[in-house]
């Protein structure tokens, strides 16, 4: 039986997050899950994830997983809420440790923090196989963005490509991140590319151009065909040109100072200070 993937769009960070099954009844997986975030408030709330848990319960599903394609920039990860409320396993790609070296150094997050990996319940190595109840799955190692991004093929019709593509009318996603690498992301488009014509890819974010409402799935065809950084025809060199050009023009994504630090710790919110309160830095003139 194909996979079943319902999305959730959080307006406010033009995420989408999935919850994949096979079946009513099931076991299920929680793709990229959303805490919603007021930085002027300094107030965090469940509203999005309320209803990924609204979802699972009238499904009848339980969770197994609860899967990071990578440490997101651009939002809170709720994946601690949900395990409390649904459980399943928080996981994400070993190379998450890179990732947690740059930024434990940036924000001089507290002596204990490790950089291991270990706040997260699993960590997958690349092209580990798992299941998620009788639907089998894939971990795909495809960095550039971050050096940790994973993509998840389901069966072998689907993968959910995190922040690697976008919709063909939007092209791919920045490599200018601590350890990007446009030629790295080059690679790994090449490899999910590679992936037959009608495999259906979801993607994490859209930013639609104007006219055209929001969208999370394409293919691999239609990616080859009209993706307008990296259809059939433009080969790395020219690739890595015009990321690394647009990267020099893009600002800096509004959430990505609270959202690092917390979604380092595999979502949860940094320790409490000794009046119980629990605060997120600000690095002055380091960005």
């Amino acid at each position: 039986m194909p996979a079943l993937i319902e999305a959730f769009l959080d307006p406010a960070s033009s995420t989408y997050s999935y919850v994949v099954y096979e079946a009513d009844g099931g076991q299920c997986a929680i793709v990229d899950p959303v805490l919603d975030y007021d930085g002027a408030a300094g107030r965090t709330a469940t509203t999005q994830a309320e209803k990924i848990i609204a979802f699972v319960r009238t499904h009848n599903l339980q969770v197994q997983w609860l899967l990071e394609t990578h440490a997101h920039a651009d939002h809170l990860s709720a994946a601690p809420y949900l395990r409390r409320v649904l459980g399943g396993k928080i996981a994400i790609g070993e190379s998450i440790s890179k990732v947690q070296d740059v930024f434990k150094a940036l924000f001089n997050l507290e002596p204990s923090f490790r950089i291991d990996g270990s706040q997260f319940d699993h960590l997958f190595t690349p092209d580990e196989s798992f299941m998620i109840g009788n639907l089998k799955a894939t971990a795909l190692h495809v960095p550039g963005h971050t050096p940790a991004d994973m993509a998840y093929l389901i069966g072998n019709d689907v993968i959910l490509v995190g922040d690697t593509l976008f919709m063909p009318d939007v092209g791919t996603a920045r490599c200018d991140f601590p350890g990007g690498n446009a030629n790295q992301m080059f690679a790994s488009i090449q490899k999910l590319l590679a992936f037959p014509a009608s495999v259906r890819l979801y993607v994490c974010h859209d930013y639609p151009p104007e006219g055209r409402a929001p969208e999370c799935m394409t293919t691999v065809g239609d990616q080859r065909k009209n993706n307008i950084h990296v259809r059939d025809g433009i080969d790395e060199t020219a690739f890595v040109a015009m990321r690394t050009r647009r990267d020099e023009g893009l600002g800096m994504p509004t959430l990505l100072l609270p959202a690092i630090q917390v979604n380092v710790r595999a979502g949860n919110l940094p320790p409490a200070e000794d009046n119980g309160v629990t605060y997120l830095k600000i690095p002055l003139n380091k960005l």
